[in-house]
């Protein structure tokens, strides 16, 4: 019986064939390391490309240090990154939410960490998302120590990529703002949102692309701009005015206004046997949200639960530190309202 011939060798196999570009990579870490080591203080001890990063605590700073430490995503809002080709600020957006997470407990913020995954990786688009970041890290006084950035081919699709956050910062245990002291009469305070910050834009970009049939560069008329730019604005830290409120002890707590709107982050911070009284109406609902609505016939119990509707930060203040509080916020510059009060409860948000 004949043999059967040898097979023939098959050609070496690369990662490179697998669709990941291991040169391209290291090429662009290399693009992005200096825009990181501008965020270096005196306690990064290690450089960018390690296993891990080291930073050197200064405990003399602190009688009781406590580390606070948060981790997020930009979600569904780099849809329209990709869209419009705009990814400098998503970078600020994950970093001032992550700083905005743990500066309402207190905290100053240490450092930064990120993760990137895409399938391909595009050099370009990298460095202007890590450029971002860099510079709101700079703004915040935190540095960015290190970071993930994985190729993952057949997983993202082409020209998309994730992103994701992860903060550690530090307050002294005495200075906590926790909440606990809390109490019926206290007045809320809100602090506006530049728009949609970080959350709800699996519902915008419904109602905005599908529903009303617009394209990101549309200028809507009722949003007195582009479709793609009224999104795209980018969420702001409140990390300095936290910091001035929180160092005069002028506040009882503090909520960021994320997903799940006032409706699901007021009550983080209530503590039992009291609930928050909004009234409605007591700020200026700006226009992106005011659209939204009209678009969806959103009903309004809906709308704040998913969206901010203009307000990114509230702070509980007792009424006989309020005074002092609007001093503060006016010779600040920082535009601000009074949305209700503090009452009897089981830790849930009244709407009225």
């Amino acid at each position: 019986m004949p043999s059967k011939p040898a097979p023939k060798k098959a050609p070496a196999a690369t990662y490179a064939d697998a669709g990941v570009d291991v040169s391209s990579g290291d090429r662009t870490k290399q693009r992005i390391k200096y825009l990181a080591q501008r965020t270096f203080n005196k306690q990064v001890l290690s450089e960018i490309g390690g296993f891990g990063g080291l930073y050197k605590l200064d405990l003399t700073r602190h009688q009781n240090p406590v580390l606070v430490s948060s981790a997020d995503g930009v979600g569904t809002k780099l849809k329209i990154a990709f869209e419009m080709d705009v990814h400098h600020t998503v970078g600020a957006d994950l970093v001032n939410h992550c700083v905005n997470d743990i500066a309402v407990q207190g905290a100053v913020p240490l450092f930064f960490l990120d993760y990137l995954a895409t399938g391909k990786l595009d050099g370009d688009v990298a460095e202007k998302v890590i450029s971002g970041m860099a510079d709101a890290c700079r703004a915040n006084g935190c540095a960015l120590i290190g970071g993930e950035t994985a190729q993952m081919p057949g997983f993202y699709a082409d020209r998309e990529y994730d992103l994701a956050g992860f903060i550690v910062g530090v307050v002294d245990r005495e200075k906590i703002v926790t909440g606990a002291g809390i109490r019926p009469g206290d007045l809320l305070v809100g602090l506006p949102s530049t728009g949609l910050h970080t959350n709800g834009y699996s519902l915008a970009r419904k109602l905005l692309f599908e529903v009303a049939g617009y394209t990101p560069e549309l200028y809507v008329n009722e949003l007195k701009d582009k479709a793609g730019v009224a999104l795209m604005k980018t969420h702001r830290s409140y990390l300095n005015i936290i910091r001035k409120l929180a160092s005069a002890d002028l506040v009882a707590g503090m909520a960021h206004i994320t997903g799940g709107g006032i409706t699901d982050n007021l009550p983080r911070i209530l503590p039992k046997n009291v609930s928050a009284n909004v009234e409605l109406g007591s700020w200026p609902v700006l226009p992106i949200f005011e659209h939204l609505q009209m678009l969806g016939n959103v009903e309004q119990e809906e709308m704040l639960r998913t969206f901010n509707m203009g307000i990114g930060l509230i702070c509980v203040v007792p009424v006989d530190k309020y005074k002092r509080v609007k001093s503060l916020l006016d010779r600040a510059g920082e535009p601000h309202y009074v949305l209700g009060k503090i009452i009897k409860g089981d830790r849930k948000v009244l709407y009225n």
